[in-house]
This record gives structure tokens, sequence and C-alpha cells, in this order.
């Protein structure tokens, strides 16, 4: 169905062209002056410098000629006010036969827009042999509800975590394993394999491996020249470190996948920058061919800036003077494959922006080569800093940086001992109800934020049950369901031709007039990578439905006709609300 908007507008074209203007002039926004009117259209301020007319004087052509149309019903106002504003309600009648629409169309009308296009969504980012942290939240998290999405809207979305797996870490790994066990079989040189099945370490020893050869690399320029030569051979495929690595790769797996699920993140592709090498080598050697690649002391660069750049960009490395790929030559290598396989109408990527010359640098590079046409849109979307009260980037209490999964105990412990502050529940209901509320506030208090801005961890705020927080929405859908259950429990049912009525007070339609949003949030939240805009929808949502109900005695209604009305809204408000958290990635539990 039709967004309200464009219902509005539709409704108000006749009179600009009966009137001789264009209809182009028929756009209608939300007015920013919700005491003066609930919409608003300034076509007229646009049109008169075109007919030579006073702004006013076309405002009131267009009004008066609603005034008189079989649209006039519409509307319970439309008024022409100084200098040339066009000012609007909607008649209750109109809104309430509009949410009836809405109540009766799958997904609540909203029309998938996708058609199937295919869109990959690079997001995750996590580099194996390493723990996932602090650092990895705000990447899965925001990906996934765009992933969600896109796929509401009808989108083929493809979501890949591209993980870390090819790159100096791997070299450092395997030379610090051959120094604290130097006798294992692909350490000897006379062995040609086969290698054994079980892997030389667990999860728990892998993840003290990589950070003692990190430091050791820092320390140790011979060590690290060893570590560069090893990923090299790994690269150039090397039998026994391709064997050691695949233990890598299968440990940590295992890991990331367990952790990945305890935030409900999924991946559709769970492939690396290793799947990327089979097609360096003909990518090397065609960016050669077309004349883009260039030698430059020793390394070979393609330049990337282009006339009218508001800053100097540097060439991207295709290959470092050594012979060894790059990230970006890895993430070339990915489009690559990702066209050959899928062809994707559209790319997003979402890293930290840090990243953000990196992906200049490879988007270009893909576009110049021709590997993606120019019309593709490739995104990227950067996001920043999550930090702790004092400004800087979240750290644990001793200084360092904490692992996701703590993370994730800590808040579910904080709602816990929330919920038993006011014990009603046994302990197993408890700790169900936290994790289910935890992960509400986690998701909830980063996706609230604009993604490309930084902005403060503050655990006691995200876990109230009161403000812009993920309980508070929890809490406003359990508190539907209590009053719905209450509804059944008093042995009333509705009647099959019961619908939404025409608001009997401003509260009423305040809520409904909140509904009507649903469809442009939806839309507009995935075209512009904004699920904060779904957010603050869902807060404003909850906000006018929690005045309605304290301004509305639903279940003492003594009109049965009346109250049907009300259970029917308010149904609608609950479902919409679990739409949308659904898409933000997370659930309401039965009872808080």
């Amino acid at each position: 169905m039709k967004k309200i908007l464009d219902c509005i507008a539709d409704a108000i074209k006749p009179a600009f062209t009966a009137n001789g203007y264009d209809e182009s002039y028929a756009k209608v926004t939300l007015s920013n002056r919700p005491d003066l009117c609930e919409y608003q259209c300034n076509g007229a301020m646009a049109a008169a410098k075109a007919y030579k007319k006073k702004p006013i004087d076309i405002a009131n052509d267009v009004a008066g000629w609603i005034e008189k149309s079989p649209d006039r019903g519409m509307f319970s106002q439309i008024t022409a006010v100084m200098p040339g504003f066009i000012n609007m309600r909607l008649s209750q009648e109109y809104l309430a036969d509009y949410l009836h629409a809405m109540d009766t169309e799958p997904k609540y009308g909203l029309e998938e827009t996708g058609s199937g296009e295919t869109v990959i969504v690079d997001y995750g980012g996590a580099n194996v042999a390493k723990p996932l942290h602090v650092g990895h939240l705000r990447s899965a998290i925001i990906g996934e509800s765009i992933k969600r999405l896109g796929r509401f809207l009808g989108y083929n979305m493809i979501g890949d975590v591209h993980l870390g797996d090819w790159g100096l870490q791997m070299g450092l790994i395997i030379e610090e394993l051959r120094d604290r066990e130097p006798d294992l079989i692909y350490f000897d040189p006379d062995c040609s394999g086969p290698y054994p099945e079980k892997p030389p370490f667990t999860i728990g020893q892998l993840e003290d491996i990589y950070p003692a050869a990190s430091s050791k690399a820092k320390e140790d320029e011979n060590f690290k020249a060893r570590a560069q030569e090893a990923t090299l051979q790994l690269q150039n495929g090397y039998e026994p470190y391709r064997a050691v690595w695949q233990h890598i790769m299968n440990v940590s797996l295992a890991d990331l996948k367990k952790n990945y699920k305890s935030l409900e993140v999924t991946f559709d592709l769970w492939k690396g920058e290793s799947d990327a090498q089979e097609y360096i080598p003909g990518l090397i050697e065609d960016l050669q061919k077309k004349g883009l690649a260039y030698e430059s002391q020793g390394a070979l660069v393609v330049d990337v800036a282009k006339e009218g750049d508001s800053k100097e960009l540097p060439p991207c490395i295709i290959r470092k003077s050594d012979g060894a790929a790059l990230y970006a030559t890895s993430d070339l290598g990915t489009i690559l494959d990702r066209e050959k396989t899928y062809a994707p109408a559209k790319y997003i990527y979402i890293t930290d922006k840090r990243q953000e010359l990196h992906f200049i640098q490879v988007f270009r590079v893909a576009k110049k080569a021709g590997y993606v046409s120019e019309d593709t849109p490739m995104v990227h979307l950067m996001f920043g800093t999550m930090n702790g009260k004092d400004g800087k980037p979240f750290k644990t209490r001793e200084g360092g940086v904490m692992r996701l999964e703590n993370l994730v105990a800590e808040i579910n412990d904080a709602v816990y001992d929330r919920i038993m502050e006011n014990r009603t529940v046994s302990d197993e209901e408890a700790r169900k109800t936290a994790g289910i509320i935890g992960l509400a506030a986690l998701k909830y208090g980063d996706l609230s934020n604009q993604a490309s801005k930084d902005y403060v961890f503050d655990m006691e705020r995200f876990i109230s049950f009161e403000g812009n927080t993920g309980p508070y929405i929890l809490y406003t859908i359990v508190r539907i369901k209590s009053i719905l259950s209450k509804y059944e429990s008093m042995g009333e049912k509705l009647p099959e031709n019961a619908r939404v009525l025409a608001a009997a007070s401003e509260a009423e339609k305040n809520l409904m007039l909140q509904l009507t949003k649903y469809h442009e949030v939806i839309e507009s939240s995935f075209q512009e990578t904004a699920p904060h805009k779904i957010c603050q929808f869902i807060y404003e949502l909850s906000d006018v439905f929690n005045k309605f109900y304290n301004n509305t005695m639903i279940l003492k209604e003594e009109d049965k006709a009346r109250q049907a009305g009300y259970i029917k809204l308010i149904t609608l408000t609950k479902g919409v609300l679990e739409t949308c958290i659904d898409l933000l990635g997370f659930a309401a539990p039965e009872r808080m």
C-alpha cells in the first residue's frame, strides 16, 4: 500500500494541475509544528517564482480547490497560511481507514521494493585465532540489522563475515607454534604428510599464541622476518603451513559461530581473504595489461585520484615489493568472486571509519578496471567508536580490550540483578528473561545512535526500563501483551468485523498518526543504511502508546465496539513494534 505522505500528495496534485500549476510542486512533508498542523505542503513557495505569483495566492488556489473536491473528506482541516504554506490535518475517519488497511495487509502494507535484487553485505570482519572483542560489536549488529531490513523489503541479501584469515597473523602463529613445539610434524622438512586431523592446540591455547607472537614481533626483527616469510609460503601453497592454517580455521570458526550466535547474528557466507587467492594472479595480470597497474618503489600500484577530489588520494598498492598480496588485493579478488557468483546489484561494507581510505581506493580500482559497473552502488557504512564514560575507547577495568562474551555476560548479569530486586519469577525464568532484555539493551544502545558517530557505553542507562532504551521498548510490548491477555481472560472475544475506529481522543489520534510513519521509516532506514531511524520511530511509538494507555480505560470501556477498536489498535501497535525489533535483531519476552 502507498505511504501516507504519497496518499496525501496524490490527493492534492489535482488541485495544483486544475489551477494550472505543475503537480511536481505537490510535495508533502510531516509538519515540524504539530501544534499548527500534522502535514505541510510548501510547493506554493517554490511555484511562486516559476509562475510569477505570490506564494499565498497559489496556496489559496490549491486549498480552495480541495475544499470543493471529492478528497475533502480526507482532511479535517486544510488551510493556506502566510507566506504560502498549505497546512493539513487528516480526518479521524480517513486515518482509521488507513490503519484498517495496514492491519489487513501482509507486512502491514509495506511494499517489497527489492524485487529480488542481490545485495552483498560485508560485515563482521572477525580475525581468526583472535577472540571477538568489543571492537567487533558494532559491525556485527549494524550489519545484521541492515541485512534483515533488506530481506524484509524483498532484496536477496547475502551476508558475508569476510574473515581475516590470510594475513601476517597466520605467519606469526606458525612461527610462535614452531618456537613452542619445534618437534611438530609441520616443521619437519623431511615430512610430506599426511598431517594429523586433530589440531595441535585448543581455542584457549590459540588465543594465547597470537598475542604472544604479536608482542614478540614488535621486539624481535628476526622473528618478524620469519613470520613474514611463513606468511608468504602459506600464500604460495606450502602444504605443511596450509595444514596448520586449516587447524586454525577449524578451531576458530567453532568459537566465532558460538559467540555470534549469542548476539543473534548470522552469516550466509563464512568466506575469508583466503577465498580470494585464486583470483589474485589473474587480477594482477589484468590490471597490468589494462595499463592501470605500474611499479613504484618496487611495489605495484594503481592510481585512484580523480579530478575534483577534495583531498589527495595515494595510489592503491596491489602488490608489495616482496611479492606479497595486501588487504586491498584480497578485497579486489573477493569482488571478482562475488561478481562471478552473485552479480550483486549493490555492495554494502560495514567497518569502522579508520578504513575509509582503504575502501575509497578499492571501490575506485574495481570500477576503473571494469570489475564492477559504474552504476552499481558500493556503500561503505563507517561506524564510530564505542567509548567508556571517560570518552576513550571502551576498556575493561584493568585497561585491556574487553572480550565480547564478557560484555554480554556483564550486561545480562546487571539485568538479572535488576529483575531480582522485585523477584516475582523463578531464578530460571529470571535468567532467561535477563538474556533477552540484556541483548535488547546492548543492541538498542548501539543501534539507536547514528552509526557514523562515537557513543558512550553506559550500562546503567542502557538497562533502564525508562527513557530511550531497549528495555523500555520491550516493556511497552509486554504491557500490550498483558492487556490483550486480560481482555481474553475477561471472556471477551473480538467480533469478526472488529476494526480500528476513528480516534475518540487526541492521545488516540497521536498513536494512529505515529503508526502511519511505519512504511516510510522502514524504507528510508534501509536506503540510507540507518537503523537508528527505526529506533527513533519505535521509541516515539512506545511513548505515544503509553500516553494513550494512561489516558484511556481500555479494559473498563463499556462501549464494546469502542473497546474492540482499542484492542485492534493496540494489537496493531504491538505487531509493528515486534516487527521493528526483529529488524533490529532482538525480541521481547512474555513478561518482565
